[in-house]
C-alpha cells in the first residue's frame, strides 16, 4: 500500500532509500528545533514553549507534505522569518507578540487562498525558466555558504565583509569531514551525507575535552517536557487593526517568495517536475505551505515554509512524499528528547551543507550565457541570494532586471501580465 501510493516504481525509488533520504533532511534541517525558540525568545516568547511548537509545526507540515502533495520537501519555522518576526515586528514596531501570531495566521490564510484558488501556481509559472535556473543555482550557494558558516570557517571581516578564518581545530575537524564525506559520494556509498555527519561528531567528541577551545559535543540530558502554553495564544482581532496590515504584507511577501523559489530551486535541482516541465503536485504543494504558515500561528511559532535544505534527503535519493513523512515523524520524539540533539555540532552538518550547494548548482548550466538578455537577470538572481543571504532579494532583482532588460529590447511577450504584477509587488517590498 505505501509504495503504490507514493508510488515508489514511477520514483525509482524503494522505502530503504526514502528512510535514508528523510534521516537526512532531518540530520540537515534538525537545527531549527533549537535555534528557532532561542530567536523568538529574544521577543518575550517561552523558550521551551517555541520548542514545543517548532516541533509540531515542523512535523505536522512536513507529513502533510508528504502524505497530501507527496513531495520529499519537509518544512518548518522558516529562518529569516523569524528574525523579522522578533526583531522587526516585535522589538522594532513594538508589535505585542500575540498580535504578531495573529499576523502569521492571517497571512496564512490569504496563503491559503492564493494556493486553492490557484493564483500561487500562477505565480510560479509566470517565473522564466532562466530565472528558475538562477535562483536553484543561488540557493545551492546560500546553503553553502551557510554550511561555511556554520563552521566558522567563513567569518565576517570590517575590511573585506567576509574572509576565511582562523585554522582552529573546530575548522580542521569541519575539513576532515568535508574530506570524507566528499569520498564517500564520490565512491557513491549509499547514506554518505549521515555518514559524514556522524563521522564529524565522532571527531568532534576530543574538542574542549583533549584539545583546547569550546567543547562541541555535550551530553546535556535525555529527557525535558514539552510545553504546550504558546497553543492559541495568538491576537486574531488586534492582528487586523490597519495598522497591522504592513506587518502582514511583510509576512506574506517574504514567506510567499521564500517558499516559491526554494521550492521552485530544489524541484530544478532534484529534478521534481511533471510532464509539461512544471515542478510536480505544485498546488498540492503551496496549500501545504499556506497550511505551514496558518497552523504556525495557532500553535505559537513564526511562519513555517520549505526548507532547502531538504536538497539534502533528495540527494540521497529520497523521491516520493515518504521522505517528508520520516523527516516529519523524527521531528516528533523531540517534544520529549530535545537534549539528545544538542550532541550533533554545528561542524558535523556543515559539511553536508556545503555538498549540497555542489548538487544544486546543476541548474546554471542550463543559463543560455550567450544571450545576455537571459543570462544578466539569472546571474543577479544567483548571486544576489548568498551575498544578501536572502532567497527574496535574489528573486526580487532578478524579476525586476528581467522586465526591465526584456522591455528595453522590445521583447513584451517574455514579460506575462502576471509578472508585471509580480514586480509590482516586488516594489512594494523594497519600499516598506
Amino acid at each position: 500500500m505505501i509504495k503504490s501510493y507514493f508510488q515508489f516504481d514511477q520514483n525509482h525509488t524503494n522505502l530503504k532509500t526514502e528512510i535514508i533520504g528523510g534521516i537526512t533532511t532531518f540530520l540537515a534541517m534538525m537545527y531549527i528545533i533549537v535555534v528557532n525558540p532561542g530567536l523568538l525568545s529574544q521577543a518575550g516568547m517561552p523558550f521551551s514553549a517555541v520548542l514545543t511548537a517548532t516541533v509540531l509545526v515542523s512535523a505536522f507540515s512536513s507529513i502533510a507534505m508528504g502524505i497530501y502533495a507527496r513531495n520529499p520537501i519537509a518544512l518548518a519555522p522558516g529562518m529569516g522569518l523569524n528574525t523579522f518576526f522578533t526583531f522587526s515586528v516585535v522589538l522594532g514596531l513594538k508589535v505585542p507578540w500575540e498580535t504578531a501570531l495573529g499576523a502569521v495566521f492571517w497571512s496564512g490564510i490569504v496563503f491559503l487562498l492564493l494556493s486553492i484558488f490557484n493564483i500561487r501556481t500562477y505565480i510560479v509559472q509566470a517565473i522564466p525558466k532562466q530565472l528558475r535556473y538562477g535562483v536553484a543555482a543561488g540557493i545551492g550557494l546560500f546553503i553553502t555558504l551557510n554550511g561555511f558558516i556554520n563552521a566558522d570557517f567563513i567569518v565576517t571581516n570590517p575590511d573585506t565583509l567576509t574572509a576565511r578564518g582562523v585554522l582552529s581545530i573546530s575548522a580542521t575537524t569541519f575539513l576532515a569531514g568535508l574530506g570524507i564525506t566528499s569520498i564517500l559520494l564520490v565512491r557513491k556509498i549509499k547514506g554518505a551525507l549521515i555518514i559524514g555527519i556522524i563521522i564529524t561528531t565522532f571527531l568532534a567528541l576530543p574538542i574542549g575535552r583533549w584539545w583546547g577551545e569550546e567543547t562541541l559535543v555535550a551530553w546535556n540530558g535525555l529527557i525535558a517536557a514539552p510545553d504546550f502554553s504558546l497553543i492559541f495564544k495568538l491576537d486574531l482581532i488586534g492582528s487586523l487593526k490597519l495598522s497591522m496590515f504592513s506587518v502582514m504584507f511583510g509576512f506574506l511577501f517574504t514567506d510567499m517568495f521564500d517558499s516559491l523559489s526554494t521550492f521552485v530551486g530544489v524541484a530544478e535541482a532534484g529534478k521534481l517536475m511533471d510532464e509539461t516541465g512544471e515542478p510536480r503536485n505544485i498546488k498540492e504543494s503551496l496549500i501545504v505551505d499556506g497550511f505551514s504558515t496558518t497552523i504556525s500561528g495557532l500553535l505559537g511559532s513564526s511562519p513555517g515554509t520549505s526548507y532547502i535544505e531538504s536538497a539534502a534527503g533528495i540527494e540521497e535519493g529520497g523521491r516520493s512524499g515518504m521522505t517528508a513523512v520520516v523527516t516529519g515523524l523524527l521531528f516528533l520524539p523531540f517534544m520529549f528528547f530535545s537534549p539528545v540533539l544538542s550532541i550533533i555540532p554545528a561542524i558535523a552538518t556543515a559539511p553536508a551543507l556545503v555538498l549540497v550547494g555542489v548538487f544544486m548548482m546543476t541548474p546554471a548550466k542550463k543559463i543560455n550565457w550567450d544571450q545576455l538578455d537571459d543570462a544578466i537577470p539569472a546571474f543577479l538572481a544567483m548571486l544576489l541570494i548568498p551575498l544578501c543571504t536572502s532567497i527574496t532579494q535574489g528573486i526580487i532583482w532578478g524579476f525586476l532586471s528581467w522586465t526591465i532588460i526584456k522591455l528595453s529590447l522590445g521583447k513584451p511577450k517574455e514579460v506575462t501580465p502576471m509578472l508585471l504584477i509580480i514586480d509590482a509587488f516586488c516594489i512594494i517590498a523594497l519600499i516598506f
